[in-house]
């Protein structure tokens, strides 16, 4: 799945596939590195009590952690950790060139990436939810925007506490979710065929028979004479053209539609309630 975060300055993506074992894993990282993708832009995620990550920026990271590096929606996060959590491995590519885009799809694939939309079911049917999920990873030390039960304190003297306002921004980012692919091949094979040709042949008998009569005047006694006869054949010659009788066309396109996305984001308001009597201003902003 692909994911790009578009911002005014700059516009990242991230191509991320599921593998089951590492050596797949580190196979196609490989292949990857071998197709000219930057070894730093490759990172892969593996669970606790796997190797971790191989990037060293991020070897000390909790695999959650790490997943929050990068821009996923939160539904795809808590898969992605779920997997992670189950033994698998996450490739990660960012930062690559639209050159490498469709080669690098094909190695991930190639590879054995698995499909997470499959593997969900299978972990749904076995009573997995991502909103279990979600819970299990709160408690487990993820400090992502959730809400939070109210607390009430009473400020003592020359004592002070402050409220941060938080609003929550959406962003909106694209994933690129393979539609499946048409693959054309082409291969020889021999068919046997056959044709009838009419052919002639031409042969020379001799025959030997016994007379007894005179000699005519036409004929010449006792002189010299050669005759000659050839035989003649006709052989089957066979010959081949190669001709194109069809065409296979494959062709790719691309077009852009607009699609608008909603949801709720949260912010902070502020309440006052100022029930002094003497004049003074409850609520002033800096």
């Amino acid at each position: 799945m692909t994911y790009t975060e578009t911002t005014n300055h700059a516009s990242t993506s991230t191509i991320t596939a599921f593998f089951d074992e590492r050596s797949e894993a580190e196979h196609a990282v490989s292949r990857l590195v071998d197709a000219g993708v930057s070894r730093d832009s490759v990172t892969i995620v593996a669970g606790e009590n796997g190797a971790g990550t191989d990037a060293s920026s991020t070897e000390h990271k909790g695999f959650w952690e790490t997943l929050g590096d990068f821009f996923f929606s939160d539904d795809d996060r808590h898969v992605y950790a779920e997997g992670i959590r189950r033994g698998g491995y996450l490739v990660t590519v960012t930062g690559h060139g639209s050159a490498h885009h469709d080669r690098i799809l094909d190695i991930l694939d190639d590879e054995g990436s698995i499909d997470l939309d499959n593997r969900v079911e299978a972990w749904e049917a076995e009573g997995w939810s991502r909103t279990a999920s979600a819970a299990a990873t709160s408690t487990a030390g993820y400090t992502g925007t959730r809400a939070s039960a109210g607390t009430t304190s009473t400020l003592e003297a020359d004592g002070e506490e402050v409220i941060p306002v938080v609003e929550e921004e959406l962003r909106v980012g694209k994933r690129d979710v393979n539609a499946g692919r048409v693959r054309v091949r082409s291969y020889t094979r021999e068919i046997p065929v056959s044709e009838s040709v009419s052919l002639r042949d031409e042969n020379v008998q001799v025959t030997r028979r016994t007379v007894d009569r005179p000699v005519t005047g036409t004929e010449n006694a006792f002189v010299d004479r050669t005759i000659e006869a050839e035989e003649h054949r006709e052989e089957a010659v066979i010959s081949k053209e190669a001709r194109v009788v069809e065409e296979i066309e494959l062709r790719k396109t691309a077009e852009q539609r607009e699609q608008t996305v909603t949801d709720t984001i949260r912010k902070t308001e502020i309440e006052v309630d100022d029930s002094r009597t003497d004049g003074t201003v409850g609520f002033r902003k800096d």
